[in-house]
């Protein structure tokens, strides 16, 4: 089983889909992937949960199966989606200065990819 941590800082949605798209397709091949949000995206964060955006049905498929890992909280605090995180039972993530750590995944022998 590959171990992945997919850290997503672009707020494109563009983008944000094949985040979506490229875990679900890691999980269905037995691996473990797991999305963290940082940056800019996690401004998508009070988006994704409303029925008519496009990437609602991807967004529910990935938290059913727990695929996200979390969301930076120092981020979600200056972008104004804290509150939105805390709602959706997001796990807030602030072991490095406030933000995620990559180097902890790394050592969990995760291969990091950005977008």
């Amino acid at each position: 089983m590959r171990k992945t941590a997919l850290f997503v800082f672009n707020g494109d949605p563009m983008c944000f889909i094949h985040v979506l798209l490229n875990a679900l397709e890691m999980k269905e091949k037995n691996d473990e992937p797991k999305i963290i949000l940082e940056g800019a995206s996690v401004k998508l964060i009070p988006e994704l949960v409303k029925a008519g955006n496009p990437l609602n049905m991807l967004w529910k498929k990935v938290i059913d199966q727990e695929l996200v890992e979390g969301v930076c909280k120092a981020c979600s605090s200056k972008l104004g989606t804290l509150e939105d995180a805390k709602k959706q039972g997001l796990k807030l993530l602030d072991n490095m200065s406030g933000h995620p750590a990559m180097s902890e995944y790394r050592d969990n022998g995760f291969e990091i990819i950005t977008f």
